[in-house]
């Protein structure tokens, strides 16, 4: 079950807080302009090379965007180092194109609406300059597949006309007076014959001119979807992950996640299931799924109870036992009726390397080694100002809401999402108090100041146990300035090589780069 090492390494000197800029933003709202809600953005995902960015929304649509800075790169080599171009150079994006995923539908056996909604895409490995994704709304996934066609143009006619020369008749007919059109038209009105009592008229028709068909430079992208994964699950599909074999992938729903190959729409295999033969002893339900970036017969799952399950698909064709569990155990004394629903875990990432797993519950952000199942190597409190304010929460559904998390490439940051469209990052490697509080919005640093963090325990080797923490001041948010519980940054995403984050605030894409 050793993932390899790949996101806490001891290192003498303890990471400096990164900077960040902002870089790009898509749909941008104009002052006082209305969010329409099929605009707000569901799902935001980097492809694996990070050329490609994927965002899915509520309306069904899912719109590609591709890094135009690394094709810019002209000139040789010595010219390239000569300008030190890696030293400026942030990965920038331009809207590629944009098609309509899902459709809303009408289960009528079960009286259900099932919404359009996009609740996760996926990148799929890449094939003769074609790019290949999944996408999923509550009940049906699709496999689609994008290439660029080259457009072919009708160019102009093949015969001039001054040389031409009519069938079927003299030669003198083409010196004619008469002059004449294009595909065999006259400018004579007397020839004016309906389609079907068509009749030659005298001297008959110059010369049939062909349109040639030409390929142009110019290219068009088509959107076609392949595959289509229904019917193989009775509540909300989760989460979708694909596994590092190319070939399979997997889907969760609250209790049940099903391994598919990525060629066969028409079975899956069950291979988790806590569906308790009575409903009333229903006590957890799975809320994340992924598999291990590089082992394919491994996969985590967690729970809305704040526990991650590792399974091993060699043990079982229903992995009802896991191979490991990851749990922390509550302080003494400190339950109350939001700790459960605080706990619940919305979503979890493996690390490069899978090692480590990142998973994030309503307060915090958790970083767990799988060969340490004792508790988390790291807690990232994201913002402990909410505490006092969890009736409030609960009283607007906000205490339910499902905020992700991701980590950089090299595993040294994690960031997650927050309230007031703004979003933390937390340094993870051993010494490092980094927790920057950033906004969604062209000036990300306008709502910061310091917060600050200190290591809570050592457990006496290169693993430290770490709580950050924000403001601890209950009537503000981080920043000292009011709450809004209306706008959340409920999605992420960052780069896989570089330090970028691309996220979502409603229906706006903001990028930042450091």
């Amino acid at each position: 079950m050793n993932g390899g090492d790949d996101v806490v390494v001891a290192s003498e000197e303890p990471l400096q807080p990164l900077e960040w800029k902002f870089s790009q933003v898509f749909g941008e709202r104009a002052a006082g302009e209305e969010v329409q809600e099929v605009d707000i953005i569901s799902a935001i995902e980097f492809d694996k090379s990070g050329n490609h960015l994927a965002t899915g929304d509520r309306g069904g649509r899912v719109v590609l965007f591709e890094r135009t800075d690394s094709k810019d790169q002209h000139g040789s080599r010595r010219d390239l180092e000569s300008t030190d171009y890696s030293s400026s150079r942030h990965p920038e994006f331009r809207y590629k194109t944009e098609f309509q995923s899902h459709e809303p539908e009408f289960d009528y056996l079960k009286s259900l609406e099932i919404e359009e909604k996009i609740n996760k895409i996926k990148w799929c490995q890449t094939a003769n300059g074609s790019v290949f994704l999944l996408s999923t709304n509550d009940k049906t996934i699709k496999f689609w597949k994008v290439q660029e066609k080259k457009v072919k143009k009708i160019s102009d006619m093949n015969i001039d006309p001054s040389k031409a020369i009519g069938n079927g008749s003299s030669s003198s007919n083409s010196n004619s007076s008469k002059p004449h059109l294009a595909n065999g038209g006259s400018s004579d009105k007397s020839y004016n014959y309906p389609s079907n009592d068509f009749s030659f008229p005298p001297g008959g028709l110059p010369s049939l001119r062909l349109p040639s068909v030409v390929v142009s430079h110019e290219t068009s992208l088509l959107a076609r979807c392949r595959r289509v994964y229904a019917h193989a699950h009775d509540y909300h599909i989760n989460s979708i992950s694909n596994n590092s074999d190319g070939e399979t992938f997997i889907s969760a729903d609250d209790l049940r996640i099903n391994l598919w190959n990525l060629e066969i729409s028409n079975q899956s295999f069950n291979i988790v299931d806590v569906k308790p033969t009575n409903m009333e002893d229903l006590t957890e339900v799975i809320t994340s799924a992924e598999f291990h970036p590089t082992h394919c017969n491994t996969l985590a799952y967690s729970s809305s109870k704040g526990s991650i399950r590792l399974i091993d698909l060699r043990q079982s064709a229903l992995c009802d036992s896991h191979a490991k569990l990851f749990e922390e155990q509550e302080a003494p004394g400190s339950r109350s009726f939001f700790t459960e629903i605080i706990a619940s875990i919305s979503d979890i990432k493996f690390a490069k390397e899978g090692r480590y797993i990142l998973s994030r519950d309503y307060m915090t952000l958790k970083l767990w080694d799988i060969n340490m199942d004792s508790g988390p190597v790291s807690t990232f409190r994201v913002h402990e100002y909410l505490r006092p304010k969890l009736c409030d929460l609960y009283e607007n559904d906000s205490i339910f809401d499902k905020f992700e998390c991701c980590l950089s490439g090299d595993g040294s940051r994690v960031s997650t999402g927050s309230y007031s469209n703004l979003f933390r990052v937390f340094g993870c490697a051993p010494g490092s108090t980094e927790a920057t509080t950033l906004e969604a919005s062209k000036n990300p640093t306008r709502r910061q100041v310091p917060t600050p963090s200190r290591p809570s325990r050592s457990l006496g080797n290169s693993l430290t146990r770490v709580v950050r923490r924000g403001a601890e001041n209950t009537g503000v948010d981080a920043n000292g300035n009011s709450f809004d519980f209306t706008t959340k940054l409920l999605h992420l995403a960052w780069h896989p090589s570089e330090n970028s984050i691309a996220c979502a605030a409603a229906n706006s894409l903001y990028m930042y780069y450091a």
